[in-house]
């Protein structure tokens, strides 16, 4: 059974390895991260865990038994007791609810440890399987949005204590 954990430098190599990996699958459906990303792949993971330490963000990994990560589940620009939330799952991992729990769980840890009392999220229209995994754990559509020049929708999750 995959477990989330809260992102740590340990798990560069294997985030590197999904990231590369999913990188097209990924690119289908939500905005690429683009070559500079990969190139300054140590650099950019440092930045983001200070970020984590300062409070502004918490970045998950959904880590297998053997150490792969399997997806990511994000609570970024964390203010006012409100963050958005992000993620994405590997292809091979796809389908087999993992995102739904993953993001269930992230929910949980955003009431406790982290004491937010709401949660923002956005997914494109033709990302049917992300929009699902919003649904499914209690988001509800605010508006439209763009993404990367796509059209989308903008979600709000209220969580209670």
């Amino acid at each position: 059974m995959p477990e989330l954990q809260l992102l740590s430098l340990d798990h560069a190599p294997a985030l590197l390895v999904f990231e590369e990996e999913n990188r097209a699958y990924f690119a289908a459906s939500i905005p690429d991260r683009g070559d500079d990303y990969f190139a300054r792949f140590d650099e950019r993971l440092r930045a983001l865990l200070a970020e984590q330490e300062a409070g502004i963000c918490y970045f998950h990994v959904l880590v297998d038994p053997a150490g792969a990560v399997l997806g990511r589940v994000n609570l970024v620009d964390v203010a006012d007791g409100a963050a958005d939330l992000g993620y994405r799952i590997a292809e091979r991992a796809a389908g087999q609810g993992l995102a739904t729990s993953a993001v269930r769980e992230v929910c949980r840890r955003a009431v406790d440890p982290y004491g937010l009392t709401a949660l923002r999220a956005a997914a494109t229209l033709d990302n049917a399987a992300s929009r699902a995994v919003l649904a499914r754990t209690g988001f509800t559509v605010t508006g439209e949005t763009r993404l990367s020049g796509r059209p989308g929708l903008t979600y709000l999750r209220r969580l209670r204590p």
